[in-house]
């Protein structure tokens, strides 16, 4: 078990004062049996009155509504956690899933819905062909098979840190053959629907106090990674950008079906069409 200080301070600037529509924030971790929520706190600038709900994945939601015109917003969040995560995990697969393929029960594909169900085109069926390609066998091991899908996207795709806004469609990706770790979480996802499983992406912080891990300039930063669904196991995590399985080294904040929909920040303001200045993030996790 680990105790872990995160620190992620959000900056925007603008040339004048303009108005700041309501934001809506995802900031504070998700509590499990692994990871252990202590404090957490949200302070804004300029003042703003914080109403905090749930949505329909359980993910926490702060939304900010601002009093006045202001030339800058700053947003500073602060949690304390204790993570205890397996480093090797072991999944109790349910016997009618350890062998690919295999199908979920009828209350399961309920469930999962449009988890299960591509969120990008493929029309040329180039994802769909890439996914099926890991598949070397049938049948073949369920875990294996996924942790095949897991390094060929970290094998076949490198790594490239990317700070501007929007994801790359899976296909993009696969053309390009490079991606940030959000590009990589979203191919690996959608291959996994590609092959039937339901899939979720993951958006939160790395821990990575010796710098073994990509995606991270210091000790922590924001992340993306992948979850799919095994009966028996549940939700099992998966990290592309570093070819990793379990969540010893990731705290997750929030889930959804994709990227967009579970950003750290999101919101706009009214202003003249040159008001914006630029913007900044700074993340730090401590021991």
């Amino acid at each position: 078990m680990v105790t872990l200080n995160i620190h992620h301070k959000t900056s925007y600037r603008f040339y004048q004062p303009v108005t700041l529509w309501p934001h809506r924030l995802l900031l504070r971790p998700r509590e499990s049996r692994e990871l252990r929520l202590i404090s957490s706190d949200v302070a804004v600038t300029p003042a703003a009155a914080l109403s905090w709900a749930q949505d329909v994945c359980g993910n926490t939601i702060a939304t900010a509504n601002f009093y006045a015109m202001s030339d800058h917003l700053v947003i500073d969040s602060t949690a304390t956690i204790e993570l205890d995560a397996a480093a090797w995990p072991v999944f109790p697969i349910s016997s009618s899933a350890i062998f690919y393929p295999f199908r979920y029960e009828e209350d399961e594909i309920a469930d999962l819905g449009a988890l299960a169900v591509p969120q990008y085109p493929d029309p040329m069926g180039q994802l769909q062909a890439w996914a099926r390609a890991v598949v070397w066998c049938n049948p073949t091991e369920t875990l294996l098979l996924l942790k095949d899908l897991s390094a060929g996207v970290s094998t076949q795709i490198g790594y490239q840190s990317r700070e501007t806004e929007g994801t790359q469609t899976p296909t993009q990706t696969l053309d390009r053959r490079l991606g940030s770790c959000r590009d990589l979480a979203v191919l690996f996802a959608e291959a996994a629907r590609m092959l039937g499983f339901g899939a979720r992406i993951v958006s939160g912080y790395l821990y990575n106090p010796n710098q073994q891990s990509v995606g991270s300039n210091g000790a922590g930063s924001t992340h993306a990674w992948a979850e799919v669904y095994v009966p028996g196991a549940g939700w099992i995590t998966f990290d592309p950008t570093n070819r990793s399985i379990g969540g010893f080294n990731l705290i997750p904040v929030a889930v959804g079906r994709d990227i967009h929909l579970i950003m750290p920040v999101t919101g706009s303001f009214l202003g003249m069409t040159n008001a914006f200045q630029g913007m900044s993030v700074e993340v730090r996790v401590t021991p």
